[in-house]
C-alpha cells in the first residue's frame, strides 16, 4: 500500500470547539503577529524620531478606526462625528490630568466619559438609519465642535490646553521610543478586546443587527439596546486613542478634529475592510502613508514640471478622495479581503484560481 503524506489543510475547516475558539485562523497568522510585536518592541533601536512618530500614529489611528468599524463595520450604523470624540477623549484626558490625576490613569477615564457622551448622541440615532442616522452623527460633530470652542473650563476654548507627559513610577514617557511602548500596549488590549468580543453573544448580536435587523428583533435582540451600545463602544475607543494622541503632542487644540478627521476614519475602516479588526490597523497605515508617498512623487516630478509643486497639498488630499473611490469600486472589502485572497492562493497551489 503507498503511503499518502498528510495533505495540507485548505478552506476553512475546523474539528473541534477549541478551534473555532482561536483568536487567530491560521498559525501563520500567529507567528505573524508575534513577529509584528517584536518588531515593534525593538523598532526604537533601529529607526529615527521620525519613522517611530509614524509607528505611533498608525497605533493611535487604528485603534480610533477600531472603534468606528465595531460600529460601522460590525453594527452597520454610520457615524459622521467620530473624529469629534476623537478629540473629546483628548480634551478629557488633559483635563483629568490637570486635576492631578495621573495620565495613565486619565486615558482610559477619558474613554469611559467619551463612551457616555457617545451612548447620549446614540440614542436618538438608535431609531435612525441611513441617510437621516448620518445626518444625525454629523451634527454630533458640529454640536462637539461648537462645545470645543466654548468651554474653556474643559477645553481652554481657542487656546487650547496643555496635555501632560505620562509617567510610571517615575518613568517618563517623554520620548517617541519610550511613548511607542505605551501605544503598543493600548494596541494589543485593544485589539484583543474587541477580536473577542466578534466571539461573543454581544458581538454575534451587533453582527446580526446589521445583516437583517428585522430577523435579529425576531430572535429577542434587543435593537436599540445593541445600537446605543455600539456607538458607546466606538466613542470609548475614539477617547481612549484622542487621549493617547493628545499626551504625544503634549498640546491639545480644537482645530485638530474637524470633520476632515471623521472621513479620514471613514476611509480608513473603507480601505482596511468593514468589520476587520486587522483590517482598521492596516488601513491607518495606508491613509497615513500615502499622503506621504504622493507628496514625495509629486516633488519629484516638479523637478520636471516646476508648477506641480504649487499643488502639492491638493494632491496628498485627492489622494485619499481617490483611494476612496478605487476601493468601493474594485476591492470594496478591503486590503484584508486582498490578503485572504493571497493567503488562499498560496495555500491551494498549484491549483488556485
Amino acid at each position: 500500500m503507498t503511503h499518502v503524506p498528510n495533505p495540507r489543510p485548505t478552506g476553512d475547516f475546523r474539528t473541534s470547539y477549541a478551534g473555532d475558539r482561536t483568536l487567530f485562523a491560521t498559525r501563520f497568522e500567529t507567528n505573524a503577529v508575534i513577529a509584528g510585536v517584536l518588531f515593534v518592541l525593538v523598532s526604537p533601536f533601529l529607526f529615527s524620531d521620525y519613522i517611530l512618530s509614524q509607528f505611533i500614529i498608525i497605533g493611535i489611528y487604528g485603534i480610533a478606526a477600531l472603534g468606528l468599524n465595531v460600529l460601522t463595520g460590525m453594527t452597520g450604523q454610520i457615524s459622521l462625528g467620530h473624529g469629534a470624540f476623537f478629540g473629546f477623549g483628548a480634551f478629557a484626558s488633559a483635563w483629568f490630568s490637570s486635576r492631578g490625576i495621573p495620565v495613565l490613569l486619565s486615558m482610559p477615564m477619558a474613554g469611559v466619559l467619551t463612551m457616555a457622551v457617545g451612548m447620549v448622541f446614540g440614542i436618538p440615532a438608535a431609531r435612525l438609519k441611513g441617510l437621516y442616522l448620518a445626518i444625525a452623527t454629523l451634527a454630533s460633530q458640529y454640536i462637539l465642535e461648537d462645545f470645543f470652542a466654548r468651554a474653556d473650563w474643559f477645553t481652554g476654548g481657542t487656546s487650547g490646553s496643555l496635555a501632560e507627559t505620562a509617567n510610571l513610577f517615575g518613568f517618563q514617557f517623554d520620548s517617541d521610543g519610550r511613548y511607542l511602548y505605551l501605544v503598543l500596549f493600548w494596541v494589543i488590549v485593544s485589539f484583543v478586546g474587541v477580536a473577542n468580543l466578534a466571539r461573543t453573544r454581544d458581538g454575534r448580536a451587533l453582527v446580526a443587527v446589521r445583516d437583517h435587523y428585522l430577523s435579529a428583533e425576531i430572535m429577542g435582540i434587543n435593537l436599540t439596546h445593541y445600537r446605543i451600545l455600539s456607538f458607546g463602544l466606538a466613542s470609548f475607543f475614539a477617547g481612549l486613542a484622542g487621549a493617547l494622541y493628545g499626551h504625544y503632542l503634549g498640546f491639545v487644540s480644537a482645530e485638530g478634529f474637524t470633520i476632515i478627521l471623521s472621513i479620514e476614519f471613514l476611509a480608513i475602516i473603507i480601505i482596511g475592510g468593514l468589520g476587520s479588526v486587522s483590517g482598521s490597523l492596516l488601513g491607518a497605515a495606508f491613509i497615513l502613508l500615502l499622503p506621504q508617498a504622493m507628496e514625495t512623487f509629486a516633488n519629484a516630478l516638479a523637478t520636471l514640471v516646476p508648477a506641480i509643486s504649487q499643488g502639492t497639498a491638493y494632491i496628498k488630499q485627492m489622494s485619499v478622495g481617490a483611494a476612496i473611490i478605487l476601493f468601493l469600486v474594485l476591492e470594496p472589502e478591503g486590503l484584508v479581503h486582498r490578503w485572504r485572497l493571497m493567503r488562499a492562493n498560496w495555500k491551494l497551489f498549484p491549483f488556485s484560481h
